[in-house]
């Protein structure tokens, strides 16, 4: 019983990352060509660093909304499909 719960944690933390690793990289890439080019031009705009990393986000969650979704309702129904186990 006590594995079948762990096992479900670590599915769990692993989907986690899995939906979220997309956006954080996205948001890394641009805030590391963003930092290069403050640093190359001298500009130090704070709204600079800001704007296209929420942009980039914003577009990452567009067009990976279809897969988030079906790896999210794939899990959903994963877990629904696991309780009568973790009753007994």
């Amino acid at each position: 019983m006590e594995a079948k719960l762990i096992g479900l944690g670590v599915e769990t933390f692993k989907i986690a990352l899995l939906l979220s690793l997309p956006m954080l990289m996205g948001g890394l890439i641009a805030g590391l060509a963003i930092s290069i080019f403050q640093a190359t031009t001298q500009i130090n705009e704070m709204t600079l660093s800001f704007v296209p990393k929420i942009i980039i986000v914003v577009l990452i969650i567009i067009f990976m909304m279809p897969w988030m979704m079906n790896l999210m309702m794939e899990f959903t129904t994963d877990v629904i499909n696991k309780i009568p186990t973790f009753i007994f």
